[in-house]
């Protein structure tokens, strides 16, 4: 029998303004319920700018409580709509301790889980290291009244291990909330490679574990307020793939986007069976993929 869970999902282009960003977030979860949405996915870092394009300790300001009125808004939005909500939060977690954390909401408003981001980068504009203390929650599916999540956030999403560690624990499906696009300087030919190997990387990771997988990218220019570089230009490109690496929905690069897509969570059951991967792992001969590097 299938097991139909309409997906939500929700391609923003963010400003300055936090305020007026979780109120078209809002408009936009209240939308896509009414349409039938049960699961709504957001992208990474939805309240704000992603504002690790510079090393600003004055940033760290935007780091909230995860019991505060922020989360409330998230929390009674899944309550009033009856749906299960994935969040993405800067969390507050101590005096000088912040987290990169995805929240998740359950149908009656409680928070079902946490997902702390565990790969932390720190590239040109992308200097998250200096915001974000590595998780340490592991890799731990959250349980909801619609299935089991795997919840990833961005960096994570170019680990096999992570995917592979959260189907082993039971993971229906598989959740990246994200932050990626290009700087200005890059060439045409060189953006095009690494959009494409963002999209491939996670269609592989859905192929491997035969498990359906929602990527969810911001969209448009966001600027370097130190000048140092002329910003980043979020790619979108927003998908849904199968437990085959199909792809059910791809977003657009360069416009907003509310989409529902269906997903089945009971093909991966099928798909499991024509390719056993799972049951062919050779787990007595991986012990040196613990190693950093073999010599």
């Amino acid at each position: 029998m299938d097991r139909i869970i309409k997906t939500g999902i929700i391609q923003q282009h963010n400003t300055g303004d936090i305020v007026d960003n979780r109120r078209r977030l809002a408009d936009k979860i209240t939308g896509l319920a009414a349409a039938g949405a049960k699961l709504i996915v957001n992208q990474e870092l939805h309240d704000s700018l992603y504002f690790c394009q510079s090393e600003d300790v004055d940033k760290c300001g935007l780091a909230v409580d995860l019991d505060s009125e922020y989360t409330e808004l998230y929390s009674k939005l899944a309550r009033e709509n009856d749906i299960v909500l994935v969040t993405s939060l800067y969390e507050r977690r101590a005096p000088g301790l912040y987290h990169n954390t995805a929240v998740v909401f359950d149908t009656d408003g409680s928070v079902a889980g946490r997902y702390r981001k565990m790969h932390i980068p720190d590239d040109p504009a992308y200097y998250e290291k200096f915001y974000f203390t590595p998780g340490d929650i592991g890799f731990k599916p959250i349980d909801t009244s619609i299935g089991r999540l795997g919840v990833l956030v961005c960096w994570d999403q170019w680990y096999p291990e992570a995917a592979r560690l959260m189907a082993l624990a039971g993971a229906e499906i598989l959740i990246y909330p994200t932050a990626i696009g290009w700087e200005s300087t890059d060439t045409d030919d060189e953006k095009a490679r690494q959009l494409d190997a963002w999209v491939t990387v996670q269609r592989g990771h859905a192929v491997a574990n035969g498990l359906p997988l929602v990527a969810v990218n911001r969209v448009g220019h966001e600027p370097d307020t130190t000048g140092v570089t002329n910003g980043i230009l979020f790619w979108g490109n927003s998908f849904v793939a199968g437990p085959q690496g199909e792809l059910l929905y791809r977003a657009p690069a360069d416009s907003e986007v509310e989409q529902i897509v269906d997903i089945n969570l009971n093909r991966s059951e099928q798909v499991r069976r024509w390719w056993p991967f799972l049951r062919d792992r050779r787990i007595d001969a991986y012990g040196n993929i613990t190693k950093r590097f073999i010599d």
